[in-house]
């Protein structure tokens, strides 16, 4: 019986909301049509590129009222930015780099987290958001953020994670943008190309990309709106990353176009690949071998048998039967001696 009314409390009463009782609004934007207010945006790339430097001096601009980079209409009214990053201390880095770009020290706060780190669900978000007035949160990077015990690759534990956070961006109205690593996946779309769970990207309202624009100029990057779900796609920007952040134009470049010069498909053997090379180097060296023992030593060495395949038709082995059993052998390998070869069939026959 306890049971059942355990149960019976735990259900929710249905309440019903009709479109008639929904007072429509528009987004408001802190910068259009890159970060959207009451909204998460995702600020993604590899690392070195110039991410958080990025991000700081956008919040520099704004504990100053400035206008940001190409926007358009006038400045709006100087704001308090909430920073919380794990990769940079204060005192040498963040606040040096906050007044390079000019900011107003005097709006830039931070969580204390020397006794107890922050994730997405700590009340004191929250509460520091209401206290300051923040009108953009700055989390870097997701992986210190979203919690000790969360697999980033599981959907349901990412969006459990972020649902905390959507929730204080739709009640505070405050710009919330997590910075986070991209994965290694290079030659794939831009959308595939963030860290752990596509449930990442699908949790934010707009997701931004920085890259390099090429070894040419190791200074220059350029960001481009990778996912928008409230405007159309923007321009993208280019800009130096030097001491300070320089900005240089507007540039119309998708995300998939700008990882296709940054990081483009790679041409060249993976690492397990060369390996599986090497290895069929070393096996076959001193003449044929068979199958069975060749796949026994690619599987204790960690290798693919796919892989192993592919690397055997690249280095042009070819397969031949003696008696019951299937062998490798190099091409320049020749067969046992006394041995005959069919070369339609390859089968050898005994002498």
């Amino acid at each position: 019986m306890n049971n059942l009314n355990q149960k019976q409390e735990d259900v929710s009463p249905l309440s019903i909301i009709k479109a008639n009782q929904v007072q429509p609004k528009e987004v408001q934007w802190l910068w259009y049509p890159y970060i959207p207010y009451g909204k998460i945006t995702l600020l993604q790339g590899d690392p070195g590129d110039g991410k958080s430097r990025f991000i700081l001096t956008i919040a520099a601009l704004l504990t100053q009222g400035l206008p940001l980079p190409f926007q358009e209409g006038p400045a709006s009214c100087p704001i308090t930015v909430l920073y919380q990053t794990t990769e940079d201390d204060m005192d040498d880095t963040v606040v040096p780099r906050f007044l390079a770009a000019g900011g107003n020290a005097e709006r830039l706060c931070f969580i204390d987290e020397r006794e107890k780190p922050l994730s997405f669900a700590d009340p004191r978000i929250p509460q520091a958001v209401q206290q300051t007035g923040a009108k953009l949160l700055v989390l870097d990077p997701l992986s210190s953020y979203i919690g000790r015990d969360v697999s980033i690759n599981m959907a349901n534990d990412v969006r459990t994670q972020f649902n905390p956070l959507i929730q204080l961006a739709q009640t505070s109205g405050c710009a919330i943008v997590v910075v986070a690593h991209m994965n290694k996946m290079a030659g794939t779309k831009a959308i595939y190309r963030s860290s752990g769970s596509i449930d990442v990207v699908g949790a934010v309202r707009s997701s931004l990309l920085i890259a390099r624009t090429g070894k040419e100029r190791p200074d220059e990057r350029i960001m481009v709106v990778q996912k928008s779900n409230l405007a159309p796609t923007g321009k993208g920007i280019l800009f130096s990353a030097g001491e300070t952040i320089q900005w240089i134009s507007q540039v119309d470049k998708t995300a998939d176009e700008v990882l296709s010069i940054a990081c483009p498909a790679p041409h060249r053997p993976n690492e397990q690949f060369e390996r599986a090379r090497e290895l069929l180097n070393e096996l076959l060296a001193d003449g044929p071998m068979p199958q069975s023992q060749i796949q026994e030593k690619v599987t204790q060495a960690g290798i693919g048998w796919g892989t192993a395949k592919k690397a055997k038709s690249d280095l042009g082995v070819t397969s031949f039967k003696s008696g019951a059993q299937w062998l490798w052998r190099l091409e320049e390998s020749p067969p046992p001696t006394g041995q005959q070869v069919n070369k339609s069939t390859g089968i050898v026959t005994p002498p």
